[in-house]
C-alpha cells in the first residue's frame, strides 16, 4: 500500500510539473522575443483566389533564435522562409512550386520589461528575393525597420509587430516596392497549454495603394510527442483588403520547441 501511495504521488508530481511546464511555454509562445528557440511550421490554405478561383498552400518555416548578446540585451533572430504551391493565382496563369522570398529579421530587446510591464524588440528587416519562379516572389531585395511590443497581463498577452521595407535593388524590369506590415494580437492561455490568439496580418501597397490582410482565430496546445515538446495549432484565416481576392483559408500547422535552460 505504502509503495502504490509513494509512486501515485511521484506520478501526480511529475503530471502536475508537465502540466507547468506547457502552461509557461505557451505563455513564452505569446511574445515574439521571448527566450525560446521555436521552430513553427505553418500551413496556410486560401482558396477560390481571383477570376480563375485559383488556390494556394503556403508552408512558412519559421525558426527563432535568441542569443544574449550582453547581461540585459537579447538578439533574436527570426526567419520567414516560405515553399509555396499555388495554381491560377494570378489569372489563368497555371501552376507554380518552389521556394517565395525570405524575411529576415533581427530584434534587439531587453532581457527584462520595462517599469510598465511592457516588452519590446526593434531592428532591421531584409527581404531577399529568393523565389525560384517570377510568380512566387517580388524579384526585389528589400530593406527596413521592423519592431515588436507588447504586454503580458495575467493570462493574457497583447501587443503588435510591424516592419516597412523599402526595395533598394534587384530585377530592374520588377515594380519597387514600399510595404508595410502590421499584426496586432490579443491572446489568452489556459491551464493545461492550451491558448486562443485572435490576429490580423495587414500590408499596405503603397506604391499601388492597394492593402490585403488576413484574420485569424487560432487555437492551440502545448503537447509531447516522446521527448519532444510542440504546440499544436489551427484555425480560420479570413481575407479582407482590396488586394486579396482569396474568399477563404485555413491555417494550421505545429511548432518545435527546445526550451534554453
Amino acid at each position: 500500500m505504502a509503495l502504490v501511495l509513494l509512486f501515485s504521488s511521484i506520478s501526480f508530481s511529475q503530471d502536475n510539473d508537465a502540466a507547468a511546464t506547457a502552461d509557461a511555454l505557451a505563455k513564452k509562445l505569446q511574445n515574439p522575443v521571448a527566450n525560446l528557440i521555436s521552430v513553427p511550421l505553418q500551413n496556410n490554405f486560401d482558396f477560390r483566389i481571383g477570376e480563375a478561383n485559383g488556390d494556394r498552400y503556403t508552408l512558412n518555416i519559421q525558426p527563432v533564435v535568441p542569443i544574449s548578446i550582453s547581461e540585459k540585451w537579447n538578439l533574436i533572430g527570426r526567419a520567414i522562409i516560405p515553399v509555396i504551391s499555388q495554381n491560377d493565382v494570378f489569372g489563368f496563369s497555371g501552376a507554380q512550386t518552389g521556394l517565395g522570398d525570405i524575411v529576415l529579421s533581427g530584434f534587439f530587446s531587453p532581457k527584462t520589461p520595462t517599469a510598465g510591464g511592457f516588452i519590446w524588440g526593434a531592428g532591421p528587416a531584409i527581404l531577399a528575393p529568393t523565389a525560384t519562379d517570377d510568380f512566387l516572389g517580388t524579384g526585389k531585395l528589400g530593406l527596413g525597420p521592423t519592431a515588436v511590443v507588447l504586454k503580458q497581463a495575467g493570462s493574457f498577452t497583447y501587443g503588435a509587430l510591424a516592419n516597412h521595407i523599402w526595395s533598394v535593388a534587384g530585377n530592374s524590369e520588377r515594380n519597387d516596392l514600399s510595404l508595410t506590415f502590421i499584426q496586432p494580437f490579443i491572446a489568452k492561455n489556459f491551464t493545461g497549454g492550451y491558448a486562443l490568439t485572435l490576429n490580423t496580418e495587414f500590408t499596405q501597397n503603397w506604391d499601388f495603394d492597394t492593402s490585403s490582410g488576413f484574420l485569424h482565430l487560432i487555437g492551440s496546445k502545448v503537447v509531447t510527442v516522446g521527448k519532444q515538446m510542440s504546440q499544436i495549432f489551427i484555425g480560420p484565416r479570413v481575407p479582407y483588403g482590396n488586394g486579396n481576392t482569396a474568399e477563404w483559408g485555413i491555417r494550421g500547422g505545429i511548432t518545435l520547441l527546445f526550451p534554453t535552460k
